[in-house]
């Protein structure tokens, strides 16, 4: 989600509501298991192409879709109920045609570029303000197709070349390479450090997402830097907590353990900070922000739906060293490179009587500021796991990688 303005979402929603209407579809595919992701799966399938990843069980499936930018849109563990846990934007999907500002597709792995905002931002032309009227996400990575590079039964590869103007009027070419694979079991063990269990039903996916500095010229700080940013959006509920783990220490070395300025001081009953993880609410019904710096947040992040048994985990690449982060708040910045790292975004009314934009809720990872010479790339990969089981199992992995217990997590806004 865009940053720290206080617009209406529902001006927002406004603008990408618009007549249904779909395309024919004729590409094949092997059966969807039953439930809420073949439903999701068929309604995509109406209105554009879906890629299908899918392991050798053909249980644990993630649909991506090169029309919306190469985002994975939903993902699921298979299974006799065979959920769905991407948020999908239906009313801009089925709309058919471009909406101003953003296209709300929706979807659990996005690629998008920072900054937002500030004096180096993408998302505005120089010497317009940070306002909504002049906010727009740009085109390369809102709307187009991809091209699929290569593709296999577990992964499928694409290419985008952009050439893109930042606030201060530097224009900077870009040529992203971006793969999405299905993880194998093992995999997921590995990049756990703890194994699910025959009882847990599991679908984990991964981006890795490689910019290369397309131009002549090296990227610098004076003229601005870009940085790779994955955000996923997920379904909320009432028993949603979302949990970030991060470092503890005094301030005064480490900085504000959280940063909850983007919409507004969230409320003490949505955002507590207890021992060294921070819980958040993922419900869909307040509007608000958090993010952690580079000082405070891990590599992991997640959340955990009790109604529904669900234990949600994203890791990310994290560098030992880094220039800065880049920071997206909309105004002229004093220190452009000391933004947040991870970020979690929860939906809901803009202001009483008016509707969410979804209703869902955010995960989100950014690389470092990228100081990148002509011809440097960098990768950052952003994975996505989803567990589903017994209570036993998904505390025992709870502990393992947030550590924290789905007690912790049940109860936090009790």
């Amino acid at each position: 989600m865009r940053s720290n303005v206080r617009i209406s979402l529902a001006v927002l929603a406004a603008v990408y509501l618009g007549m249904a209407g779909c395309r024919s579809n004729n590409q094949s595919a092997a059966p969807a298991p039953s439930g809420p992701f073949a439903s999701d799966v068929a309604f995509l399938r109406q209105h554009t192409d879906v890629v299908l990843l899918s392991d050798p069980a053909g249980t644990a499936q993630v649909a991506v879709a090169p029309a919306y930018q190469g985002r994975v849109m939903t993902s699921t563990t298979g299974g006799g109920d065979a959920p769905s846990f991407g948020w999908l934007g239906r009313a801009a999907i089925a709309s058919g045609g471009k909406q101003p500002h953003m296209n709300v597709f929706g979807g659990e792995d996005r690629f998008w570029l920072g900054p937002e905002g500030g004096q180096y931002s993408l998302y505005f032309k120089p010497g317009d303000p940070f306002d909504l009227d002049h906010w727009q996400v740009p085109e390369a990575f809102d709307w187009g197709a991809w091209e699929i590079a290569s593709q296999s039964a577990s992964e499928v590869r694409f290419r985008k070349r952009m050439s893109l103007r930042n606030y201060s009027g530097t224009q900077v070419e870009i040529e992203v390479d971006r793969t999405v694979r299905l993880l194998t079991a093992a995999d997921v063990t590995t990049q756990l450090g703890e194994a699910p269990g025959s009882a847990v039903r599991t679908v984990a996916f991964e981006s890795s997402n490689t910019v290369t500095n397309a131009g002549s010229a090296p990227w610098q700080p004076e003229s601005g830097l870009v940085s790779i940013w994955i955000l996923g959006m997920f379904t909320p509920s009432p028993e949603t907590t979302i949990a970030l783990p991060f470092a503890p220490g005094p301030e005064a070395g480490l900085g504000p353990v959280v940063n909850d300025a983007y919409f507004g001081k969230v409320p003490a009953d949505r955002l507590i900070v207890r021992g060294s993880t921070i819980f958040f609410r993922g419900d869909g019904q307040y509007r608000s922000k958090i993010g952690l710096s580079p000082s405070r947040a891990r590599s992991i992040a997640g959340s955990y739906d009790a109604s529904r048994h669900v234990l949600t985990l994203v890791q990310y690449t994290r560098p030992a060293e880094a220039f800065g982060y880049v920071n997206s708040m909309w105004e002229i910045q004093r220190e452009p490179y000391k933004g947040d790292v991870i970020n979690s975004y929860n939906d809901g009314p803009p202001a009483p009587g008016k509707p969410p934009l979804g209703p869902f809720y955010e995960l989100e990872t950014s690389s470092p500021a990228l100081n990148l010479a002509a011809g440097q790339r960098y990768n950052h990969v952003h994975r996505t796991f989803h567990l589903v089981g017994p209570e036993a199992d998904l505390d025992r992995i709870a502990r393992a990688t947030l550590n924290v217990s789905l007690a912790d997590l049940t109860n936090a806004f009790r």
